[in-house]
């Protein structure tokens, strides 16, 4: 490797690691905001979309200068390659924090709506396989990555559990469907989140051992 593409490189990975604790950040800061019932921490991820989407084309545009520039090769040109499709990824998670975001701020100020279940399970593991798929990217670490594969079917079934039950609260109170819909949408959020950090993962994989896997599942 050059020592200016070496340079290029290890600039590549600040911007992206930066990226990545922005958007760890907000999905942490939608989710609390969910649960406290917290407008003002709901609208601060609200506001911080506009960094995260500069930051996703900075990178992007680094990327393709190093691909046009340098023609990086082996394990050079799979990192860039892979971190092209994390970017992409992280871009999407921020985006559905704030989807999160925007419906934790309606039902703030709801004080008639209760919550019917407790989603802290479901979005401290989606957290863990944002947070576990960073860091398989930051240490370069394929077992880890191989993990957060392996949680995503344990996210698809909390998933399905709080969708039954939410969906049986609808039919004994049609009064809140509106809320309760809300509602259905922020998990179906939080599933997508841990769906893109599987695909954060599976390009680790790819990075690391030159390896191509596919996540198979569908969205209901």
């Amino acid at each position: 490797m050059s020592v200016h593409l070496q340079r290029e490189i290890e600039k590549l990975k600040k911007e992206v690691l930066s990226l990545c604790a922005v958007v760890e950040d907000n999905v942490h800061l939608a989710v609390r905001a969910l649960i406290e019932r917290d407008a003002n921490m709901a609208e601060k991820v609200q506001d911080r979309d506009l960094e995260v989407d500069g930051r996703e084309v900075d990178v992007e545009e680094d990327c393709l200068k190093i691909l046009a520039l340098h023609q990086p090769v082996a394990v050079d040109l799979r990192y860039v390659v892979a971190t092209l499709k994390i970017n992409n990824d992280l871009e999407r998670i921020g985006d559905l924090a704030v989807n999160i975001a925007r419906k934790a701020n309606t039902l703030a100020h709801k004080s008639d709506f209760e919550l019917p279940i407790d989603l802290s399970p479901m979005s401290e593991m989606t957290k863990k396989m944002l947070r576990d798929s960073l860091d398989a990217f930051v240490n370069m670490d394929s077992s880890l990555a191989y993990n957060v594969c392996a949680d995503d079917d344990v996210v698809d079934g909390m998933k399905k559990k709080s969708k039954t039950v939410v969906e049986d609260m609808i039919s004994d109170n049609p009064h809140q469907v509106k809320a309760y819909n809300t509602l259905l949408s922020v998990i179906r959020n939080l599933e997508r989140i841990a769906d893109h950090a599987t695909n954060i993962a599976e390009d680790v994989i790819y990075m690391i051992e030159g390896k191509i896997v596919r996540h198979h599942g569908g969205e209901e």
